[in-house]
């Protein structure tokens, strides 16, 4: 089995596969300060309550946009699992040619949801990315990577608009049955829900104009996808796992060069 580790800035995401089989997957918040030995017990646990012990791992991947964390998992993967981490990182195999003005700027999880959404969908493609930020990522019909859009993400968005106001209520990210909200609530969940829906469906629209691509194929993963996707009628795949399964590729494309 190998464990992959999708470290955003709000939470981490770790997947166990074993073969092509999903055996567990869970999210932890991500925190500075936590230490490794506080990262590792909590691991230990979440695979002992599945029924994974630590020497059922075999090795495992990270991919990062968050730095200062990165000794910190690698340190628990390292002493509680037995096993040395590879890490996305310049030097790391993974088949995608970036056609952009610096590609060390472009960061992990893009670099991985990209490769996963060749692997599995062909291109040309458009990769969404609903997280912390909303990543729009352009694929050409050679398969190359040539830039995208970077976008405010929905829940910090929406923390922005109450934190910066005397009187606004935090809300639930739901989709009100109206447009034209009748209070407060409905009137702030309409702005939020619709209106990433169509900052989504604008940028598809020029993304594909710029790209001169027919049958662009538009795949979106991450937390909110599946309610935005449900609204709007250009995204054509919801991928939760995009992430995770890039890592899994990855690690193999990696391991066979050793």
């Amino acid at each position: 089995m190998i464990i992959c580790l999708d470290v955003g800035n709000t939470n981490i995401k770790f997947a166990v596969y074993d073969g092509d089989t999903l055996k567990l997957s869970f999210r932890v918040a991500t925190e500075h300060k936590k230490t490794s030995d506080e990262y590792g017990g909590q691991l230990l646990s979440i695979l002992s309550n599945n029924g994974i012990k630590p020497e059922d791992i075999s090795g495992g991947i990270i991919s990062s946009v968050v730095p200062q964390l990165d000794y910190t998992l690698g340190r628990a993967c390292t002493t509680y699992l037995k096993i040395k981490p590879k890490m996305l990182a310049p030097g790391l195999k993974t088949g995608l040619n970036l056609k952009v003005d610096n590609a060390k700027e472009v960061g992990a999880d893009r670099v991985v949801n990209n490769v996963a959404a060749v692997k599995k969908y062909g291109y040309p493609l458009i990769v969404i990315d609903f997280g912390t930020a909303t990543t729009f990522n352009a694929i050409n019909e050679k398969g190359d990577f040539i830039g995208g859009v970077i976008a405010p993400g929905i829940k910090g968005s929406l923390d922005s608009l109450v934190n910066g106001t005397a009187k606004l209520p935090r809300v639930e990210i739901e989709r009100p049955s109206t447009v034209i909200g009748k209070n407060t609530v409905t009137n702030m969940q309409s702005g939020i829900f619709y209106g990433f829906a169509g900052l989504v469906e604008f940028l598809v629209r020029k993304i594909k104009r710029e790209m001169k691509c027919e049958n662009v194929t538009v795949v979106a993963t991450g937390g909110f996808s599946e309610i935005i996707a449900k609204e709007i009628k250009c995204i054509d795949k919801v991928d939760k796992l995009l992430t995770l399964d890039g890592l899994k590729y990855l690690y193999r494309l990696n391991r066979a060069e050793e």
